[in-house]
């Protein structure tokens, strides 16, 4: 008899995480052993419970799934997570597949898609929904966003000060001191040429990364 594929379900709507529950647990190949509502839950649920298959949403409160998914990686680096995400913008699954990601599938798939992306990334292999492997494809003919040069780090402290955060909770939320985040930020600035703070949060929305953008552990 074959062993289920446990996984861990990463999502901030209880909801959304009850919905998404009841889908996977139709296949008997696949049995959620946990649930986590952000960053913190989901490295303790990780290292807990040890599941094969971490679904992670990307819009967590505090830290991002991402951060979450580089802390859980640095304790346990065989973890396999699958980005599951809102966001099909090419920045956010680029930069999930370089942190460790294992596969990425937007919300806005087809529910058989979610099922298909558990079963290939707890074999080894890499998935991506058909949608995200649209846009990376005509993405790849366009060369290099200034953001590309952003490090895991940098794009961080820049998705939270896209969403409003001052410079010390951000520091509190990755462990950082100010003056560490004040220094990313000055850098962050200079690579992607804004001046200020009004320039950043413009360039930050045309990114994408701003709470009203179109797709925005310890």
């Amino acid at each position: 008899m074959t062993t289920a594929i446990t996984v861990l379900l990463v999502d901030d709507h209880a909801v959304v995480r009850e919905g998404y529950r009841r889908l996977l647990e139709r296949d008997a190949a696949i049995s959620v052993v946990g649930e986590a509502a952000d960053s913190v839950q989901a490295c303790e649920r990780a290292a807990a419970l040890e599941p094969d298959v971490i679904v992670m949403d990307i819009g967590l409160p505090g830290a991002s799934g991402i951060e979450a998914m580089r802390r859980i990686l640095a304790h346990r680096p065989q973890q396999c997570v699958l980005m599951f995400s809102m966001y099909d913008d090419v920045i956010f699954p680029s930069r999930a597949l370089e942190a460790g990601a294992r596969g990425y599938v937007s919300k806005a798939s087809a529910p058989e898609v979610l099922v298909d992306a558990i079963s290939a990334v707890a074999r080894g292999e890499r998935y991506l929904s058909p949608d995200v492997q649209k846009v990376m494809a005509q993405t790849a003919t366009h060369g290099r966003s200034p953001v590309d040069t952003l490090t895991a780090r940098e794009f961080e402290v820049l998705r939270l000060l896209a969403r409003g955060e001052t410079v010390k909770r951000i520091g509190e939320k990755l462990g950082l001191s100010e003056k560490t985040v004040a220094n990313h930020q000055s850098v962050i600035r200079e690579k992607l040429g804004a001046r200020n703070g009004v320039q950043l949060a413009r360039v930050a929305t045309e990114l994408g990364l701003s709470p009203q953008g179109p797709g925005t552990c310890k």
